[in-house]
């Protein structure tokens, strides 16, 4: 039988969801290019959501929440939430876990075709066993695990409710 361990309540993934807000904001003080927030689907979607809300109070710029949807397995088609015009504009891609990095590098895929102002990435969780040249520019919390490992985020009613790993 496999064993599970809570390690992230849900109060303190708000606290690292709002001090990875802040930290977002300091670094885009004084840039007045728009923001556009990607979040991989499901759950990276729900932790851009929350980034978006903590952000609001910071930034002034215009920010755009949309969702970037794959077959994590086999990328070969990256689907976005909405056309959008990357051309000079910040952009964050967003995860709830960074295992490899081959999940965020290939969210950049359609970047490729816009010359964007900057493109960073955000993950509530990252995991010490990185395969593609993908390290991320905000975590919330980074975990040395065994390759045998699975973090899971649990995510309930729009909020991030903890996470375990089995």
């Amino acid at each position: 039988m496999e064993q599970t361990k809570n390690f992230l309540s849900k109060a303190i993934a708000e606290q690292k969801l709002h001090r990875l807000a802040l930290e977002v904001a300091e670094t885009l003080s004084g840039d007045d290019a728009p923001l556009i927030l990607i979040g991989i689907r499901n759950s990276g979607m729900v932790v851009a959501e929350k980034i978006g809300t903590f952000l609001k109070p910071y930034i002034s710029t215009p920010m755009e929440i949309i969702s970037a949807s794959f077959d994590k397995h086999v990328p070969k088609e990256i689907v976005m939430s909405k056309e959008v015009d990357f051309n000079d504009k910040n952009v964050i891609i967003i995860d709830d876990v960074s295992n490899s990095g081959k999940t965020l590098l290939y969210a950049c895929k359609p970047l490729l075709n816009f010359y964007p102002r900057r493109i960073q990435t955000l993950v509530l969780i990252e995991r010490m066993h990185k395969l593609f040249p993908i390290k991320p520019d905000y975590v919330g919390l980074s975990m040395a695990t065994t390759m045998q490992d699975h973090i899971h985020v649990v995510v309930s009613e729009g909020e991030v409710a903890g996470a375990y790993i089995e």
